[in-house]
């Protein structure tokens, strides 16, 4: 068996030592408002890479403040927030993990904006949420900038890799569905125009050899939101704009529709396994995937690259050790400190 959960993987100049990735989760923590990590990041990531995991993706972080979700979210909009990234990423790589950063804007999902924009005044439903306004082409221009100035700092911070949110009802994800995308401008027009520019802007920042992944929601389950057809075609220009790997999810324009996600496990491979199909390109999976065994199964079929561990690895750290016990794997290091604990 060739390929399998903790069989090696290689995409450009990103090393893995396993196909166990860390999903981006926010942790809603930052205290003091500031948009830096604190020691609950520290510790949170670090956990992560002591229990195995081959890449750690740190959760949802804002190009601007208005960007965040809420105010306790994290943030790469200055230059001051440099140091903080770089502590954590230097110490996930002393525990031999490989760590990326997933850069963001939650546009009309900014719950703690004053004035949340958008691609279109849509307000998102629900009492949490404001009336966004609609951005002009200047300030989607200064947003595409603000998405490069965050690659930029997530570079200098050192990390391994780049994740661009495009998916869970975000702002890029705002931009390329006609659920929310109601511009009579270019950027309504073209409906993948804002996603490219921002994977564009993002590519010059990034080293030639660093790999870019772009999180897609490969499916809406709001009525009128866009199938899988449509999501092939916005990954095949964010393909040709300079993704290297997709990172597939699904959801989060808005209230749940006549379609419903499936909600057991395993339920979004397909998407993830259609994309990879239709564009031969490498892809994450993601979705209640924390059973061992479904992992390796998702991996040993070729149905993606790599499986992402989301709430599994929120409830144990040490997933990826235990996973590897669970298969009766050789290919996974224990802590020598750990070491008496599992022999």
């Amino acid at each position: 068996m060739t390929n399998h959960l903790f069989s090696p993987y290689e995409i450009k100049g990103l090393q893995l030592k396993n196909r166990v990735v860390m999903a981006p989760m926010c942790q809603y923590s930052v205290t003091a408002r500031d948009g830096k990590p604190n020691e609950w990041h520290y510790v949170h990531y670090h956990s992560r890479a002591i229990g195995g995991a081959a890449l750690i993706i740190m959760e949802m972080t804002d190009v601007e403040p208005d960007g965040r979700i809420t105010d306790f979210d994290l943030g790469i909009w200055s230059d001051d927030h440099i140091p903080a990234f770089a502590r954590i990423i230097d110490g996930v790589h002393a525990h031999g993990a490989k760590i990326g950063i997933q850069i963001a804007h939650a546009g009309r999902k900014a719950e703690d904006a004053k004035e949340p924009v958008a691609p279109s005044a849509i307000p998102y439903p629900g009492s949490r949420y404001k009336m966004p306004r609609a951005l002009t082409v200047d300030e989607v221009n200064q947003m595409v900038q603000l998405y490069a100035d965050a690659a930029r700092r997530a570079v200098q911070a050192g990390v391994d890799m780049i994740e661009l949110h495009g998916a869970h009802g975000y702002l890029i994800h705002q931009f390329q569905s006609p659920f929310t995308n109601k511009r009579e401008d270019a950027y309504g027009q073209d409906l993948t125009k804002f996603g490219v520019e921002v994977i564009q802007a993002v590519k010059k920042e990034m080293p030639a050899d660093m790999p870019l992944f772009f999180r897609i929601t490969a499916v809406e389950y709001a009525d009128g939101g866009y199938g899988m057809e449509h999501a092939i075609k916005l990954s095949k220009a964010y393909h040709a704009a300079g993704v290297d790997v997709f990172h597939v999810s699904s959801g989060g324009e808005g209230p749940v529709g006549e379609r419903k996600p499936g909600n057991y496990p395993g339920y979004q491979v397909p998407f993830a396994r259609k994309i990879r199909e239709a564009l031969g390109v490498p892809v994450v999976a993601v979705g209640m995937l924390e059973d061992p065994a479904l992992a390796q199964s998702v991996i040993c079929s070729e149905e993606a690259d790599l499986v992402a561990i989301a709430r599994g690895m929120l409830r144990d750290p040490y997933w990826t050790i235990h996973a590897a016990k669970s298969l009766r794997s050789e290919y996974t290091t224990i802590p020598k400190q750990y070491e008496r604990a599992y022999h």
